[in-house]
């Protein structure tokens, strides 16, 4: 398979907190890879590492088998490749949702106007936004806005997109407007790497999944042996006590 992205060595420290200890892994062109694991575990930050909005201490991050960290690649350039979705939307509040949805695309692909409104419909026709084009952030529900973002960064025509607890700041009743996105996103064969803690999308949404504690990745398998029959005790415990929950 297509390695879109692969990581060796990697790890990150802020201070003398090693936050990513010697991370391996890879994802392949169309695969859904879900990273869960308890808070604090260093998912959000292996993330963020991959994105370049943390740079890592050491190791390497190949893009398409080139090592990002030492070629000429700027970080605009290669962040276009990934999309990134967070946790707490982050869109521009003073712009409507279709100039959200337009102002990476003019400011960064340098696309014109037109062509990037056309692709933002598009996008925000298939999240089921279109009719809020001239709200703002703050005029719509949290769900709606998630929805936006995802929009926003399937706009940029990303190669993959990288979800960082996409749902954890939504009421409990919007949760499922988002996963309802994500899940025909990645039924289009869409390439997504998703920090979760919703163990009904990991299991039946994913191809596979990676359990991280402690900074590193403990289990990294399809979700039928993650879930029913995970070889290290770490996951067991983990899935026990959430799924209890």
């Amino acid at each position: 398979m297509d390695k879109i992205i692969e990581i060796r060595h990697l790890r990150k420290s802020f201070g003398s907190n090693e936050v990513l200890k010697d991370i391996n892994f890879s994802v392949s062109k169309g695969e859904v890879v879900c990273i869960i694991g308890a808070s604090g575990s260093g998912k959000s930050t292996l993330l963020r590492c991959l994105n370049l909005l943390e740079y890592p201490t050491s190791g390497e991050i190949l893009y398409h088998g080139q090592n990002i960290l030492e070629h000429d690649m700027t970080n605009a350039s290669y962040r276009t490749k990934l999309g990134m979705v967070f946790q707490q939307f982050n869109l521009f509040s003073n712009l409507t949702v279709l100039q959200n949805c337009v102002v990476g695309q003019v400011k960064v692909l340098k696309k014109d106007k037109a062509s990037a409104e056309k692709t933002a419909m598009q996008y925000l026709e298939q999240v089921g936004m279109s009719q809020f084009i001239n709200a703002k952030p703050n005029q719509i529900s949290g769900g709606q806005k998630q929805r936006v973002a995802i929009a926003r960064a399937l706009s940029m025509e990303p190669e993959a997109l990288l979800f960082d607890e996409p749902t954890s700041a939504l009421d409990p009743e919007l949760v499922g407007e988002v996963l309802k996105v994500m899940k025909s996103l990645a039924r289009s064969g869409l390439t997504m790497l998703v920090v979760t803690h919703e163990m009904g999308f990991a299991r039946d949404v994913s191809n596979r999944v990676v359990f991280m504690d402690a900074g590193v990745i403990v289990e990294d398998d399809v979700p039928e042996v993650i879930f029913n029959n995970p070889s290290n005790e770490r996951t067991r415990e983990f899935l026990k006590r959430v799924l209890e929950d």
